[in-house]
């Protein structure tokens, strides 16, 4: 089973990209569903199908799918909700904010995913290809497994005093079932989620990118946080490339020379990660035989359902009060290494090579002291964060 989510920013083609993935998949034989988690679906118009919040077969060994989140939130979470929002009705909460705050920041995230793993889960499917919101929303939506924990941990943790008098209230208002002793089971669940995500014999994030300066940047950001929540990157797409033969000394011309310098630097960027560059197409794409044509051009002959990649493109850890970062870099051989750090952004220049690293937060404010380049390896080691002075008066 193999579980393969497409991010990145709004507009880059991310929808064209898992659609062409799960197509190639189908003709290769595997049984495929494809499925969006956007809640701004235009999967169905990349198709060129209509799509259900169920699996809809679209093609031989091809589904498609629309993710109702509402309904998903009311199947996993809908008896607690309910009784969160007589809570806070009795408090004199409006019905409508009892009915927003009786839902857990996330929730919608948790049972999107939750809902693709148990497709995969029952083995309906060979390969699960999902077409994710845009960057910012897929990161938050991938590190709400952690966060739901400590959140319905903390609910949990109720249960020595405030929940044992609280039972004969919740069963009056949910006879049918005890929603508490249904919490530790969903958190059971989001573990097995989590174990899911972060499988990379199972699951593979593929970052889809165009050549223009924000959204390498934010494709640099997205691939950050993935090494840091330690979920699988296999590759990138690099979207409508301007083919080689653009002619004149026009607008195209110069367009063309600017893609070629950004095209350049998402190659060294990225690396060691494969990139697949896909065309800039001279209409839209749309339906199983466009779709079919363009997963050929990505994909050659290779199975777009394999693992292209195995090992951490990042990694962080914590040694004492400081932290260590480091990068893989095979194809760099020198050792001098020079290192700028403005905020969040690291500039590294080994030799030739030069590199800007975006930073997690949790290294925004500390220090780079000390960079090593061996082995194959950037080390970068980053002290404790500022002590910052009291102020105030007596």
């Amino acid at each position: 089973m193999r579980l393969i989510l497409y991010l990145g920013k709004g507009g880059v083609g991310k929808t064209t990209t898992a659609a062409a993935t799960a197509v190639r998949a189908a003709e290769l034989g595997h049984r495929t569903l494809v499925v969006s988690t956007d809640v701004a679906h235009s999967l169905a118009d990349a198709l060129d199908v209509p799509l259900q919040s169920q699996p809809t077969q679209v093609a031989p060994n091809l589904w498609g799918q629309e993710i109702n989140v509402l309904d998903e939130v009311r199947r996993h979470w809908g008896q607690l909700q309910t009784y969160l929002q007589n809570v806070l009705r009795r408090k004199g909460v409006n019905e409508v904010a009892a009915e927003e705050l009786s839902v857990i920041p996330g929730m919608e995230e948790v049972v999107s995913l939750m809902h693709i793993r148990r497709q995969a889960r029952e083995g309906n499917f060979d390969a699960v290809i999902v077409d994710a919101a845009p960057t910012g929303e897929t990161v938050r939506l991938l590190t709400m497994p952690e966060t739901f924990q400590l959140y319905a941990g903390r609910v949990l943790n109720w249960e020595s005093s405030t929940v044992k008098l609280a039972r004969p209230f919740v069963r009056a208002l949910v006879p049918a079932s005890d929603v508490f002793d249904s919490l530790p089971k969903f958190m059971a669940e989001v573990e097995e989620l989590r174990a899911t995500l972060t499988n990379p014999e199972i699951s593979s994030y593929r970052l889809v990118l165009t050549p223009e300066r924000m959204v390498l940047k934010e494709a640099q950001r997205a691939a950050t946080y993935l090494a840091l929540y330690g979920y699988p990157v296999d590759g990138a797409v690099l979207n409508r490339v301007l083919p080689d033969d653009v002619q004149g000394e026009g607008f195209l011309q110069r367009l063309y020379a600017i893609q070629q310098g950004y095209r350049k630097e998402a190659h060294a960027l990225f690396a060691p990660l494969p990139i697949w560059e896909a065309p800039f197409e001279a209409r839209d794409l749309r339906g199983v035989e466009d779709l079919s044509r363009l997963g050929r051009t990505l994909f050659g002959a290779a199975d777009p359902t394999h693992v292209f990649f195995r090992g951490a493109t990042q990694e962080l850890s914590k040694v004492g009060d400081e932290y260590v970062l480091r990068l893989p870099l095979p194809h760099v051989e020198l050792n001098k290494v020079n290192m700028t750090k403005r905020g969040d952004q690291l500039f590294v220049e080994i030799g030739n090579f030069r590199r800007e690293l975006i930073l997690p937060l949790t290294l925004a404010d500390r220090e780079a002291t000390r960079a090593v380049f061996k082995n194959g390896t950037l080390e970068v080691r980053f002290g404790p964060p500022p002590v910052r002075q009291m102020t105030g008066t007596a």
